[in-house]
Order: C-alpha cells, then sequence, then structure tokens
C-alpha cells in the first residue's frame, strides 16, 4: 500500500476547469453565451407576450427608463405594436441557430478539404489550394447578396448560403495543422503497422488537429451571425416576422431619430453576443494551442 506521500499532489489550477476559471476573458465570455443561450432554450418562459402578437394601440411605447413607460412592456414595443422584450428574447434563438448551423456546414467542408489536402500534398493539395485561392478572391458579402437576391431570402438560405461559403479559413486552419501532423511518429506507426488511410485520418490525425478546429469555428460562428445581421438589415436576409436581431435594428432603421432605443437594444445583443463568441474562441486558443499565440 503506498504512502500518502508517494502520490503528487495535482497543483491548483492545473485541470480544464482550473484553466478555464484562471482565464478571466474565457469566463466572462462562457458566462455571457450561457446568458444568452439560456434565453434562447428558455424563450416560451421568459418572454412576457408573443414575439409576433400586433396591437396598434400600443405601438412605439417607450422602455422602462421613459417617464412614458409601461410596466407590463418593460422594452417598450415596436411600430407594430409587438413587445420589444419578447422579440428580443426570440432572437436570441436565430442567432444562435445561424451562427451553429453555419458553423456546421463550414466546418466539414473545411476539415474534410484541410485534411486531405494536408495528408496527400501533391496534387491533391495543388487542386484544394487553388479552390482556397478562388474561394478567398470572392467576397463573401457580394456573393451572398447576389445569391439570396436571385433565390430569393429565408431563414434556410441565409444557413445555406452562409454556410458554402465560410469553409476557406477553416480549410486553410486545417489543412497547415494536418501538415505538421503528417510527419509525427504515431502516423508513421499506424502506416507500418498496416491501417487504412480512413482509419489512419479519422482515428490519429483528426483527434489531434481538432483543437485547431475548434478555435477557428468559433470566429466563423461570430462571423456568420454579423454576416446574417448585415443581410437581415439590407432586407435580404431572414425575413418579417420572423423576430431576428438584424432585422429588428432593419425595421427600426426610419425611426433611428425618434425611438433610437429599437435599433441601440438589439444592437447591443447582437455586439455582446459577438463579444462572447471571440472572447471564448481566444480564450479556447489561449488554452488548447498555446504555442499559436502570436
Amino acid at each position: 500500500m503506498s504512502s500518502p506521500t508517494s502520490v503528487a499532489a495535482r497543483p491548483p489550477g492545473t485541470g480544464i476547469l482550473g484553466k478555464i476559471l484562471g482565464h478571466r476573458g474565457l469566463t466572462l465570455g462562457l458566462a455571457l453565451l450561457g446568458i444568452i443561450v439560456a434565453m434562447a432554450v428558455f424563450a416560451p418562459l421568459l418572454a412576457p407576450f408573443d414575439p409576433y402578437d400586433q396591437d396598434l394601440a400600443r405601438r412605439l411605447i417607450p422602455p422602462f427608463w421613459s417617464a412614458k413607460a409601461n410596466p407590463a412592456h418593460l422594452l417598450g414595443t415596436d411600430n407594430l405594436g409587438r413587445d420589444y422584450l419578447s422579440r428580443l428574447i426570440y432572437g436570441a434563438r436565430i442567432s444562435l441557430l445561424i451562427g451553429f448551423a453555419v458553423m456546421l456546414i463550414s466546418g466539414v467542408i473545411g476539415t474534410a478539404m484541410g485534411l486531405l489536402a494536408g495528408y496527400f500534398g501533391g496534387r491533391i493539395d495543388l487542386f484544394i489550394t487553388f479552390l482556397i485561392t478562388t474561394r478567398l478572391a470572392i467576397p463573401v458579402v457580394l456573393v451572398a447578396l447576389a445569391v439570396v437576391a436571385m433565390i430569393g431570402g429565408s431563414l434556410l438560405i441565409v444557413i445555406l448560403v452562409l454556410g458554402l461559403l465560410k469553409w476557406d479559413r477553416i480549410a486553410v486552419v486545417m489543412r497547415a495543422a494536418t501538415q505538421q501532423v503528417r510527419g509525427l511518429d504515431y502516423v508513421a506507426a499506424a502506416e507500418a503497422a498496416g491501417a487504412s488511410m480512413p482509419r489512419i485520418i479519422l482515428k490519429e490525425v483528426l483527434p489531434n488537429v481538432f483543437p485547431q478546429l475548434v478555435v477557428v469555428a468559433t470566429v466563423e460562428a461570430a462571423s456568420a451571425i454579423l454576416l446574417e445581421a448585415a443581410l437581415s438589415f439590407l432586407g435580404l436576409g431572414v425575413q418579417p416576422p420572423l423576430p431576428s436581431w438584424g432585422l429588428m435594428i432593419s425595421e427600426a432603421k426610419t425611426m433611428m431619430f425618434f425611438a433610437f432605443w429599437m435599433i441601440a437594444i438589439p444592437g447591443s445583443m447582437l455586439a455582446m453576443l459577438v463579444f462572447a463568441i471571440n472572447l471564448v474562441g481566444d480564450g479556447l486558443r489561449d488554452i488548447i494551442v498555446p504555442k499559436g499565440r502570436g
């Protein structure tokens, strides 16, 4: 039986939880993101009204800090009399859905291309690099505007268009990470043992480049949320009456000098969500890939 002194005690703060709690930016980002996710998940319980109910008799009620506020509508109502707090809460669902879905679609495409280019090299690498370079030369916003204008704006169309356009950075990162892992000893040992190519890529290479994928995927999710807001603001993204934060800003732009809070409230929530995701991504980079810091 070993004595207590024979087992080395783990220094405090060296575990994953300790590293997360020790990183202020990551902790703050997870807290803010957790609040928004909880708001989206429990929207039916938190929203005081149906976000689609209209009451023109109660249109443009100011928020609670105004002398003309209505206690029943803490954040006031919009130009159609819809409760602004309820639409703000349900709008979190739209932004998070778009960010996650685009990250998933672009992540699958970019990861597959990066793994193939980095592992095989040669002509496959040249061909995929050509595709990446071609994609980088095409402005995402212009292509998204053109496609959505031709097909028509909807939640599904926005997700598909952004997902098929946002894979380039993921492919670049995964290609570089795979090239680094490709020459390591455990990959050579798996090849010498007769393991098949799909098994080597999925069991040996992918798990070791996954941390880099997580970091770049968070950045792409934040970028997708901002692009959706821009498309919705231009009227080519999520269509009414869905309570998208970008669409809420677009609907209020004609009244920005009379009811500035209608733009400030969804704009602040959009900025907070993107800020939280960027904090999480930057914190994960510090913890998972510390050598990647410049």
